[in-house]
């Protein structure tokens, strides 16, 4: 039977009955795709890790969520949220119930939330390490300071949709605008299904090869989300060009945002197929009034070039890590499990 860790008033357990566990992903300002009970089970299946939905509870109502997953290899466990090797820009916890609260509170009380998920895991499974990535809107991570992590601070890209698209496009650079108005009887743009997401991830892992770099997404992790995660949740776009396929995008959404996940490997075509598969996806976002687009990451120097001619706003997000001082001698223990 799993522990239940009581802090001060906060109470952290692993959830058994999850029937509840989307409306309170619904509810918090963190929650977004990712979250979602489907895309963990898939991220643990694929990862081959074992899933823990921690819930913390004031009394009866939710404080705050944390998927975890751990993973054991020659003897060591190590925690991560979200799981090695799946190609995911964040995850981490989230927060309930806490914006009808003065500040002293609410730190409090996120403050117990976070020590007593950390206390758990701890107590469970001794993991020897722990990796958490942020998402955006989980602004303090204080809490995981305290708890002796190593802070490093990480950007992505978000292009604010709202103002609509003649306002979004007269906001691009001039190549971006222009490319925007490339002869349609070039090209064609569409939704796929799992043979788009296949071909999608097979031609990114062959320019990943090309550039001597790992690349070691499953594309039927992809896939798996496509068919779990509801409909409209992961909209592989196909471009064609004069009939073949030239390139495309694998894109998560939800209510708030569209992550663009998977895809925009370079082509040899002389049409800009990257440019007009981004402004594809934003208009369709624009049209079902999701208000932002995640470019997700702005950390590689000889990407941000393509990436900031969309005038996206730049946000920051962590990647927070624990280890053992042996641990942290012997290996980069992030890089082993990956």
């Amino acid at each position: 039977m799993s522990i239940t860790i009581e802090n001060n008033g906060i109470r952290v357990e692993r959830a058994d009955d999850l029937e509840r566990w989307n409306d309170y992903v619904d509810r918090s300002p963190q929650g977004d795709v990712f979250h979602r009970l489907a895309a963990l089970e898939v991220q643990a299946e694929h990862a081959g890790a074992t899933f823990h939905p921690l819930v913390g509870f004031k009394g009866q109502e939710p404080v705050g969520l944390f998927p975890a997953f751990t993973i054991s290899k020659g003897g060591v466990t190590a925690a991560f949220s979200p799981p090695p090797n799946l190609w995911l820009p964040h995850l981490g916890p989230l927060l309930l119930n806490m914006e009808k609260l003065k500040r002293r509170k609410a730190e409090r009380r996120h403050r117990r939330f976070v020590d007593g998920c950390l206390d758990w895991l701890d107590r469970e499974f001794g993991p020897k390490y722990v990796h958490v990535r942020t998402g955006g809107r989980y602004e303090d991570i204080r809490p995981f300071e305290w708890n002796d992590f190593d802070v490093l601070p990480r950007h992505t890209y978000e292009v604010d949709l709202t103002p609509g698209e003649e306002s979004v496009l007269s906001s691009f650079s001039g190549d971006a605008r222009s490319n925007t108005r490339t002869d349609e009887d070039r090209y064609d743009i569409r939704l796929g299904g799992p043979q788009a997401i296949r071909r999608i991830i097979r031609q990114v892992a062959a320019r990943h090869d090309e550039q001597g770099e790992p690349y070691r997404l499953s594309p039927e992790f992809a896939v798996d989300l496509y068919r779990e995660l509801p409909d409209g949740a992961v909209r592989p776009y196909v471009c064609d060009v004069d009939g073949e396929f030239a390139g495309g995008m694998i894109a998560l959404a939800d209510d708030s945002r569209v992550y663009r996940w998977q895809g925009g490997a370079k082509h040899t075509r002389d049409v800009p197929v990257n440019d007009l598969v981004d402004w594809a996806i934003m208009r369709d976002a624009m049209a079902e009034g999701i208000p932002r687009y995640d470019l997700v990451g702005a950390n590689e120097r000889r990407l941000c070039g393509y990436k900031a001619k969309f005038n996206p706003g730049l946000v920051r997000y962590y990647s927070l890590e624990r280890g053992t001082r042996m641990m942290n001698l012997l290996t980069d223990v992030y890089k082993r499990f990956r």
